[in-house]
């Protein structure tokens, strides 16, 4: 399928009527105690000098603020990394390394793994979880940090949206929480396969919002959305 055919599809009036006919897209309840998680705004995704990577100058300034917001009232801030080390790109040690080689350059102390620069990041206030797969959640202890902060809710905002924004916006799910993905925070390196999963979160896993409504609902009051 087409870039141009992929955008038609999840445009396509017939797609959206038999979606809603199914009982998809219903609106989550946003919970009074978010956290914001930030996946993977390494350099090696960001900037596109890097094979894997593509300029996301726009999704970065986003997130930029809604870090910012996020802190103002206390809610936690969580970034993720994918990271391997060399004995893990080995052919054959990690199964998702065969159909996805692009990742064996996120390498322990490569540039490639390097946080943005551009995001505010506070050592010493958020937290930074290293992963080894698509998922914010899968073999990590994001659940888990959520849980000890009494958070219900996730703004998921970072790269890509194809790929670790979807796959952590199932698992957020599965494990009971509330999904949030800002449009102007998440990016991919094709607008197909962006679109596509946009279109599929909103229908299944979560809420697809505008910045201005993230922002507002991280500043909110404790009824609605306070200080974790």
């Amino acid at each position: 399928m087409t870039t141009s055919t992929q955008e038609e599809s999840v445009h396509d009036a017939t797609t959206h009527e038999t979606y809603a006919r199914a009982g998809w897209g219903g609106s989550v309840d946003r919970g009074a105690r978010p956290a914001l998680v930030v996946i993977d705004l390494t350099r090696g995704f960001t900037e596109p000098s890097f094979d894997a990577g593509a300029d996301l100058t726009d999704v970065v300034g986003a997130t930029g603020q809604l870090i910012t917001a996020a802190r103002e009232r206390g809610h936690p801030v969580i970034l993720t990394r994918i990271v391997y080390s060399e004995a893990e790109v080995r052919p054959g040690v990690i199964t998702w390394l065969t159909k996805a080689a692009g990742m064996r350059a996120m390498l322990e102390g490569s540039a490639a793994i390097e946080l943005d620069p551009r995001l505010p990041v506070d050592p010493a206030t958020d937290v930074v979880l290293d992963k080894k797969g698509a998922s914010a959640f899968h073999g990590t202890t994001l659940a888990s940090l959520l849980r000890a902060r009494g958070c219900d809710t996730v703004v998921l905002t970072g790269a890509t949206t194809s790929g670790c924004i979807r796959a952590s916006a199932v698992d957020a799910v599965q494990d009971g929480f509330s999904v949030l993905v800002p449009r102007q925070a998440v990016g991919d390196r094709a607008q197909g396969p962006h679109d596509a999963n946009l279109f599929d979160i909103q229908a299944k896993y979560g809420d697809v919002v505008d910045l201005d409504d993230a922002l507002a609902y991280l500043s909110g009051t404790p009824d609605h959305g306070g200080t974790a």
